[in-house]
This record gives C-alpha cells, sequence and structure tokens, in this order.
C-alpha cells in the first residue's frame, strides 16, 4: 500500500469514525484538549499500522483499541497527573452528538472509576457488543459483563431521582 493510498484511506477512516474516537478519548481523559491530541495520535498509529490491518475486527473496533491504549499512555506521563481533567456537561454534550435532558447522567458517568467509565463508553456511546469490548479492552467476556453490571448499578444509584418519576 503506498503512502497516497494509506493517506486516503486514512482520511476516510477519520470522517466516518472520528467523532466517536474523539468522544472515548473525551470520556476517557477527561480534558477536551487533551482528548483532541490523543485522538489525532490515534490515527497517526492508524495511518502507519494500516497495512498489518487484518480484518479480524470492524475498523471501528480496531481503532477503539489503538484509542484505548492511546488514552492508557497519556494517563501514565506525569504530565496527565497535575493536569484539570474536569469534563463539563457541556464537553460531553458535544461530543456524544446528542443532548441530555440536564447534565446529571454526564456528570454520573464522569465520576465513574476509569475501568467502568471506559466500559460504559464502549457499550453504550460506541454501541459495542461485549464480544468487540473484550477485543478492545484486551480483557475477557466475563470481565467486561462485570464492568458493565457495576457502571450500571453505580449509575442507577446516582441516577435514582431520574427515575422516581417512572416508579409511581
Amino acid at each position: 500500500m503506498t503512502n497516497t493510498e494509506r493517506s486516503q484511506r486514512t482520511t476516510e477512516l477519520m470522517t466516518r469514525y472520528g467523532t466517536d474516537i474523539k468522544r472515548f478519548c473525551l470520556l476517557q481523559l477527561r480534558d477536551a484538549s487533551q482528548a483532541e491530541d490523543a485522538a489525532q495520535d490515534v490515527f497517526i498509529k492508524a495511518w502507519r499500522a494500516l497495512s498489518t490491518f487484518r480484518g479480524d475486527s470492524s475498523e471501528k473496533t480496531w481503532l477503539l483499541h489503538i484509542a484505548a491504549n492511546t488514552c492508557r499512555d497519556y494517563q501514565r506521563t506525569g504530565w496527565f497527573r497535575f493536569m484539570d481533567r474536569r469534563v463539563t456537561p457541556e464537553d460531553m454534550e458535544r461530543a456524544a452528538a446528542f443532548e441530555f435532558p440536564d447534565d446529571s447522567l454526564s456528570k454520573a458517568i464522569t465520576a465513574l472509576p476509569f475501568l467502568l467509565r471506559q466500559a460504559v463508553t464502549l457499550r453504550y456511546f460506541e454501541e459495542l457488543s461485549i464480544r468487540e469490548m473484550t477485543q478492545v479492552l484486551g480483557i475477557s467476556e466475563a470481565t467486561a459483563k462485570r464492568r458493565i453490571r457495576k457502571a450500571n448499578a453505580l449509575l442507577r444509584q446516582s441516577l435514582k431521582e431520574w427515575y422516581e418519576d417512572e416508579e409511581e
């Protein structure tokens, strides 16, 4: 594959999945500028590795796997520990490409521990199956299901006022 072909293919991937990758990075890193940098790094890495993509998973799953590793690398840096990583509800809504009735959901999701936030992002925002989640994160299905259950329980608890009207 020539550099021109790789560049064209990467441009297609960016057009199709750029918003998803940026949203995923924002939810993981909780910093809009870091998320943009990470998303750019994801596509640079994808460009470099495009000729090795075998198609064992979907393109989106492959890119999310790169994004998960990139975000993990960002979090390991000393600089990351000293950054103000608060994501505002407006950042979440803009990244998610839809609006919430209020900011309760975005606050609850960003308050989750990293591994649970990662699972929720992949499952509900990126709409990946459990199997695809295991490919992205390199974990077992049981672990993926356990993280989703735990995150759902924590979200249900923190968002119980959302459901008060439905119980009557």
